[in-house]
């Protein structure tokens, strides 16, 4: 009998893969085991050569969430006396390859168990299979076996140990298996950790007290959640007060598919990304007078929604009987928490009851945010059900770790190939984001057993990423690698598409720090691997107040008209609204240029031409400018543009004064906003192609977090492509700061392997 060695790798571990290849060889009469190693699986094989060859072809056409990106085999001799095919003990070795499963939502079976009299796991929150349910949350270390696990603290009943044995059962070798018998257990408790129920009962206790309008702290898959009925203005309006979050929007997770479409409009695609394993969070339109109050998204025609995607959640949402704010367990600026402990003493003064478990969680995961756009999916946070998924990297150098940016923080580490992007950790401005960062670290290097021959990080001297590497790097005797912030975007969009020639990348955000000193943001990069030049970018104007300008967007409309038309542009009504004793000192900060770092920022502009729209001149959350600027640009037909000046011969730098001059006539003319809006987008489709036109490249990139705003890209995309080039935007990566990670161990491999 002929006899092979198979090795497969990709997504196999901990999604069914094992089980799954003993059913197909048990069918087709095979012989020979099979077992997890640290690169992913090995088989051993034995049968007719027919057989043989269908069970090959099978492996290739495997369903979701198996994910089989090689197999290689080879003939090995007969073993004599063989009778079974069984499912082997994992085998050892020194380096895992970066494949690890994803947290996954529970499946349909397990859905419907969960919902069914008389099961022996009805209305069990902790119901998984081998299809679904925690991974990376609970896992501590390669191979994925249970003794690596939080759940080796949960041994196995006989019942859950007999599904776990049995080859016909979907739990055949589900590693985080349990039961009401034997597995993980709910409890409420008042803030400080009293224990007022257990159980069930804990699961409607916490029920009773949503519906009474509390706050809520959850400790589900990959941390705590803050959740608060949808419905009630009041529980909306506290929990913004003890967040210390006024006005960015919440995301909200509906019971079921149907309670989502009557709030929502929801697309074929959508209900399709929100049902999959991944099941993210999506912005979704909403629909006029829904359910859900005004308050949970204030002003925005998007609702971040999403359906349940632990049983914990599933019961929860049916005992409620209606949508439930779920946000981060965490107050502004600081990272979600995970470990009970923390949960108590960071949340206590937030939430009114909590609902936890006995199961640990080995490292915060939030959750993911996605958008679907007319071109397919849009990362805007890329977390649970995505997050470390490896992908390739460009060039074959030493282990490489790259730290990430400041805001929507991430850590890469490269080797064999392949990257892995730890999960969204969120921005770095608190000490405890700084720490999650160096546990982050810490974490992804012993859980690989990779030891770094390479750090990389920004150009920025205070970002706590930055920091951090400088530490490293001196106590590990290793090359620190500082990448412009902008190149490193620009290299993240190309590697994604496996572009290594010289590209066009137009990067545009709101911050970067140039190799200049001064602060880019409207960037035009010729990227060519680990080298970049600048050949177009914004006329720098200054943002009086410094970092004040980023929460202030008046201020950035002021700077501009500083450096274009002069202040005596600014439109009364927003020079007033200063108010005396603001202005005053305002004009001679510009004046003397005390204070006032000038930018080339794209995402400063965005900011500025919102305030001088009339559309939002005040302080807000991140991005709240921009992102209003763009919802009304969507509410306006197409109807002209702005125009630019260009200066300059190599790099070509666009001058915005006519466009401001022109955009000024139109608000005192009684342009509506709406129109000036979307002027201005299509405005900057014609700077996009013009920069495209001086690069001279056919493959144009588009990165940064300007490139979140959908009209934007889909114009910028429609205007290359009539003219020609080939543009390309992120698919596997948000084009934000989530990405800089990424674009920073792909800077650096190159550099090392001499592109």
């Amino acid at each position: 009998m002929p006899r092979v060695r198979i090795a497969v790798r990709g997504i196999v571990q901990g999604v069914g893969f094992r089980p799954t290849a003993f059913r197909l060889a048990a069918a087709r009469g095979l012989t020979g085991w099979v077992r997890n190693h640290p690169e992913g699986v090995d088989l051993e094989v034995q049968g007719a050569a027919a057989s043989l060859q269908a069970f090959l072809a099978d492996l290739a056409v495997l369903p979701a969430p198996i994910r089989v990106d090689q197999v290689e085999a080879e003939a090995l001799p007969e073993v004599a006396d063989e009778r079974v095919f069984e499912i082997r003990a994992s085998g050892a070795g020194e380096t895992a390859l970066p494949v690890v499963p994803p947290d996954l939502a529970t499946c349909p079976d397990c859905a419907q168990e969960i919902a069914t009299p008389g099961e022996r796991r009805h209305r069990y929150p902790f119901t998984n299979c081998t299809y679904c349910g925690p991974r990376y949350t609970l896992i501590e270390s390669l191979p994925y076996d249970r003794p690596r696990t939080t759940m080796k603290g949960f041994p196995l009943c006989s019942d859950c140990a007999k599904e776990y044995r049995d080859p016909s059962d979907r739990r055949f070798h589900a590693q985080p298996v349990a039961c009401p018998a034997c597995g993980p257990q709910l409890r409420l408790e008042a803030p400080g950790g009293l224990r007022l129920a257990e159980r069930d009962d804990a699961l409607r206790g916490a029920a009773e007290a949503l519906l009474r309008g509390e706050t809520l702290a959850l400790k589900g898959l990959g941390g705590y959640q803050l959740l608060v009925d949808a419905t009630s203005a009041g529980a909306v309006q506290r929990l913004r007060q003890r967040k210390r979050r006024e006005e960015k929007p919440f995301a909200v997770m509906f019971p079921n598919p149907e309670a989502l479409q009557d709030a929502c409009d929801v697309s074929d695609a959508e209900t399709a990304l929100l049902t999959s394993p991944a099941a993210p969070i999506l912005l979704v339109r909403r629909r006029k007078g829904g359910i859900v109050v005004p308050e949970v998204a204030p002003g925005n025609p998007r609702l971040g929604a999403f359906l349940p995607y632990t049983p914990l959640h599933r019961l929860l949402l049916e005992a409620v009987g209606r949508p439930l704010v779920c946000t981060s367990g965490n107050l502004a600026d600081e990272p979600m928490a995970f470990r009970d402990d923390e949960a108590h003493s960071r949340l206590g003064t937030l939430a009114d009851v909590f609902l936890a478990h006995d199961r640990p969680i080995v490292r915060p995961v939030d959750d993911s945010v996605l958008r679907m756009d007319a071109d397919g999916p849009t990362l805007l946070r890329r977390a649970r059900g995505y997050a470390p998924l490896a992908v390739p990297l460009p060039g074959e150098g030493p282990p490489v770790l790259a730290l990430g940016a400041h805001q929507k923080a991430t850590v890469a580490l490269g080797f064999q190939g392949r990257v892995v992007l730890s999960q969204h950790l969120g921005d770095l401005a608190s000490p405890e984001s700084a720490d999650l960062l160096a546990r982050t670290v810490d974490d992804l290097l012993a859980f690989f057993r990779v030891r770094p021959e390479r750090l990389a990080c920004d150009l920025h001297p205070d970002y706590a990423s930055t920091r951090l590497a400088e530490r490293l790097a001196a106590a590990w005797n290793l090359p620190l690698i500082r990448v412009q912030h902008h190149h490193a975007h620009g290299a993240a969009c190309a590697a994604e598409h496996g572009l290594r020639g010289p590209v066009l990348a137009l990067a545009w955000d709101g911050t970067g720090l140039g190799t200049d000193g001064t602060i880019w943001g409207g960037e035009a990069l010729i990227v060519d691997g680990p080298a970049f030049r600048r050949v177009g970018h914004l006329k720098p104007f200054p943002l009086p107040g410094g970092e004040a300008a980023v929460k202030e967007p008046r201020r950035s409309a002021a700077g501009l008209l500083a450096a274009t038309l002069g202040l005596e542009a600014l439109p009364p009504a927003l020079r007033d609204a200063f108010g005396a004793g603001a202005w005053a000192p305002l004009c001679a900060m510009l004046d003397r240029g005390v204070n006032c770092p000038r930018t080339s920022s794209l995402g400063r502009l965005f900011d500025a031409v919102s305030a001088l729209a009339g559309i939002h001149p005040e302080r807000g959350f991140e991005g709240q400018a921009a992102m209003e600027l763009e919802f009304a640009a969507e509410r306006a037909a197409p109807e002209g543009t702005y125009p630019w000046a260009f200066q300059g011969g190599a790099v070509r730098v666009a001058d915005p004064s006519p466009l401001v001059e022109a955009l000024l006539h139109d608000v005192a003319t009684g342009t509506a906003p709406e129109v000036v809006a979307r002027r201005f987008h299509a405005a900057l489709a014609d700077l996009a192609l013009g920069w495209a036109r001086h690069g001279g490249l056919p493959d144009v990139v588009l990165s940064g977090g300007c490139f979140q705003n959908a009209l934007l890209t889909g114009l910028v995309i429609e205007r290359l492509a009539a003219a020609g080039f080939r543009a390309h935007r992120h698919r596997a990566f948000p084009p934000n700061d989530g990405c800089i990670a990424f674009g920073q161990a792909t800077v650096a491999a190159l550099q090392a392997h001499g592109s």
